[in-house]
């Protein structure tokens, strides 16, 4: 608001004019103002709307001056009150202290106005805007007493909201305000809007219970909410479409505890965060517009009525007529008007206290003074406060309530209902009752079960069966249960022994007994059943009663005839496997045994190991192979072929023979190889294997090899060991056809070479080459015959894959 009345200023100075409390003014129900640019100011056109423009002016000078001289009047009012002067001499005594304060009569009159409220306008000018400047400061008082004094001086709600939006919104940034009402259902009811058009107010004018909103989170949400950008939050709400990516507020508006309504507040862009002064004013606002909620009608849904609420006499006759516990609570203020606690007014005759007192000590008291553990972890007075500030009820099953009895605490298990009704606050419970529940719980257990129980009175022959066993014999109750004598007559014929020991042991020596049998049904299922009985004695030792029980034992029958069946097969397989595994074995051993004949070579010494698996369905296809050709040269190779058991040990074989009779052809390595991957890919059923050929001219005492995906051979020469250069080769069976490249190392007196298979050093939880170097390492520190060294490279192997191990060993003398 902007008034132009002017403070007059000592002598000499020119008037100033007051500062504007808000920002450009319009009046509601004023028509658009038409573009008249281009048109003539003498034209009946531009005299008309100069005239039109110039009453717009006065009539919002004259709203803002009557809003300015509302506060100026209560002003001295107060100063009347405090200096027990008249209003003349109090209006004297503001000017000559305007004039001494050199501020406008506004704004003293607000300082005023401040000083004698001491309510929540003061604290937030006050505390929170401490940090600001005083002319901030200043004009923020201003705003929000001018807002309140337009809400209080307002007929209507709708009025309160063109007045909280014009003098305390817009200058932060506001382009709208709706004023939502609470039902006691939960529903909201637009009281009052500015900034909305008539059209989309209309369509807003009731909002049902349940429906999400964001003026429904602003109701449940007691700090309210603050959304950066309506599109975010996907939440409908009164000029969605208008404003779609501006921020909005919901902020509840309530007193006492209760709230009465929720104030809503739309920018036009992006809500920035605020900080905490902003944020205070806007409460500030909320409670202004629960005040006048309070007091207030709010306008009916046309075409209907809403229902009267019962006052707190007639809460007390329905409690009364209720089956359940029920108590009638009102709301209990402290002197600042906070809730702070609900009084019982009213107990139905149903109630039973958990301490035994009686009813008239607890009507009239505190809830919390009665039962103090309300408050704890049982949130039943949050509940009920809860229910009371929003009017939504509140509904629980199996909660757990809690009493002191004598300072010792009692809990019980309830359903608990709360509801508003008016001003006072309906609460119901129903005491779960512990023996139904056992019931029910039996009833479940004897259902999942499948278990049936009886009784039978051998002195008047009355049976009584349960629905459930009924449902065994898979008879209508109509039909009548079967006494025990009969029981045979419904059983299998070969089951007749095993019940006529059980009816025995039961009737005649009248101990407890248990029996399997076959249910013969009247449908034709046959069900396996266990029935269980004990006999009940009277105090002169005689039968007169028989109870027990039936189960369906089927699904555990055929269980136990399929697991008897599956260990059949498993043993069955066992045995199978652990044939295969070692007839594997011996043939592994037979043509690769531990230990070889040593190979009398002039000028060369050579000797081999292999370790088998340790466990011995992992029988592999690891080989090895050192023979002397025609020729007088040396064959050496190794393999691994992939996979274990009884197929690996015959590829393995396969392939052994084959190089030794090709070999027999003179051909170098890499040929070699490559013949025997065209066996491994044709011949053996594409069997995949690495491998390492060498052969060794002792005449020249030179190494030629080659590899197929296999690690290269090591030489040890002095104290240094290290891997031969790779040369390429693909593993052998992978491809129809190949080529190995082949390599020839010219050895010297002493040298020692290493051809071996991954079993020496794969590891889990190592690389290849972590594995390699600790076997390098061991190899360097040879001893003094070929022997202990292919026996210490065993020794200190740190594989951990239990695989096959094949080492061949050459030292040239």
């Amino acid at each position: 608001m902007s008034t132009p009345e002017q403070t007059r200023e000592p002598d000499g100075a020119e008037p100033r004019p007051e500062p504007s409390v808000g920002g450009p003014r319009t009046v509601a129900g004023d028509p658009p103002v038409p573009d008249l640019a281009g048109v003539s100011p003498t034209s009946p056109v531009g005299r008309l709307a100069a005239t039109v423009e110039r009453l717009r002016r006065e009539v919002r000078a004259a709203q803002a001056e009557a809003e300015g001289r509302a506060l100026i009047e209560l002003a001295k009012g107060i100063l009347v009150e405090r200096l027990g002067c008249g209003p003349a001499q109090a209006a004297r005594q503001l000017a000559e202290l305007t004039e001494q304060a050199r501020v406008t009569p506004l704004e003293f009159a607000v300082e005023v106005i401040n000083q004698a409220a001491r309510d929540r306008v003061v604290e937030v000018t006050g505390t929170f805007l401490a940090a600001a400047a005083a002319p901030e400061r200043d004009a923020a008082a201003v705003r929000l007493r001018t807002a309140e004094s337009g809400a209080l001086a307002a007929d209507d709600t709708q009025a309160v909201a063109d007045s909280l939006l014009e003098h305390a919104l817009r200058p932060l940034g506001a382009v709208a305000v709706a004023v939502w009402a609470a039902g006691a259902d939960g529903s909201l009811t637009l009281a009052g809007s500015a900034g909305f058009s008539p059209a989309e107010a209309t369509r807003w004018r009731y909002v049902p219970p349940e429906v999400a909103t964001v003026a429904r989170r602003g109701l449940t949400e007691r700090d309210g909410q603050w959304f950066e950008s309506l599109s975010a939050t996907g939440l409908p709400t009164i000029g969605r479409h208008l404003y779609p990516d501006g921020g909005r507020v919901a902020v509840p508006a309530g007193t006492g505890g209760r709230i009465h309504g929720v104030l809503e507040i739309a920018w036009p862009g992006p809500l920035e965060p605020q900080p905490p002064q902003v944020v205070r004013q806007v409460e500030a606002l909320a409670e202004l517009c629960a005040h006048t909620l309070e007091t207030s009608t709010v306008p009916q849904e046309a075409g209907g009525e809403r229902p009267l609420l019962p006052d707190a006499a007639e809460l007390m006759d329905l409690a009364d007529g209720l089956h359940d516990p029920a108590l009638v609570l009102v709301p209990h203020l402290d002197g600042s008007g906070q809730l702070v606690d609900f009084r019982i007014q009213h107990v139905n005759s149903r109630f039973l206290d958990p301490a035994g007192r009686p009813r008239a000590v607890i009507s009239g008291a505190l809830l919390l003074e009665a039962y103090p553990l309300a408050a704890g972890s049982s949130e039943l007075f949050q509940r009920v406060e809860r229910v009371y500030a929003t009017g939504e009820p509140f509904r629980a099953r199996r909660m757990q309530l809690t009493a002191l009895v004598d300072q010792v605490a009692l809990s019980a298990v309830a359903d608990i209902s709360i509801s508003r009704h008016g001003s006072s606050v309906l609460l119901i419970w129903r005491i779960e009752d512990e023996t139904a529940r056992l019931a029910s719980l039996l009833q479940h257990a004897q259902r999942l079960g499948r278990i049936g129980g009886f009784e039978e009175n051998l002195l008047t022959g009355e049976i009584t069966w349960n629905d459930q066993l009924f449902h065994l014999y898979g008879r209508s109750p109509a039909s009548g249960p079967v006494p025990l004598e009969e029981l045979p007559a419904h059983a299998h014929a070969d089951d007749a022994v095993a019940l006529g020991r059980f009816l025995r042991t039961l009737l005649h020596r009248r101990r407890p007994a248990s029996a399997a049998f076959r249910l013969q049904r009247p449908d034709g299922v046959t069900r396996h059943i266990r029935v269980v009985a004990e006999p009940v004695l009277d105090t002169d030792g005689r039968l007169f009663v028989v109870r027990g029980a039936y189960q369906d034992i089927s699904a555990q029958h055929w269980t136990e005839v399929a697991l008897a069946a599956t260990r059949d097969q498993l043993a069955h397989t066992e045995q199978q496997a652990s044939e295969r595994n070692r007839l594997a074995l011996q043939l592994q051993h037979a043509i690769m045994p531990p230990a070889q004949a040593p190979l009398t070579v002039p000028g060369l010494e050579v000797a081999v190991r292999y370790r088998p698996a340790e466990t011995e369905h992992l029988v592999g296809g690891d080989w090895y192979d050192a023979v002397v050709l025609p020729s007088g040269l040396v064959l050496l190779c190794v393999g691994d072929v992939a996979g274990h058991g009884i197929e690996a040990a015959t590829s393995m074989v396969v392939l052994r023979n084959a190089l030794r009779g090709l070999a027999v052809t003179g051909a170098g390595p890499g040929q070699l190889l490559s013949w025997l991957n065209i066996v491994a890919h044709h011949l053996t059923g594409a069997v995949t294997a690495t491998a390492v050929c060498a052969v060794y001219d002792p005449e020249r005492r030179t190494l030629r090899w080659a590899r197929a995906g296999h690690l290269p051979p090591v030489l040890v020469r002095g104290r240094e060991a290290a891997p031969l250069p790779l040369v390429k080769g693909l593993l052998l069976g992978a491809v129809p056809e190949a080529g190995y490249e082949e390599a020839e190392v010219q050895c010297a007196p002493e040298d020692t070479l290493l051809l071996y298979t991954d079993g020496l050093i794969e590891r889990r939880d190592r690389s290849v080459e972590e594995s390699l170097t600790h076997l390098l390492t061991t190899a360097r520190s040879a001893p003094r015959t070929l022997d202990q060294q292919l026996d210490r490279l065993l020794t200190y192997s740190r594989s951990d894959t239990d695989d096959d191990t094949c080492i061949v060993g050459i030292r040239v003398a």
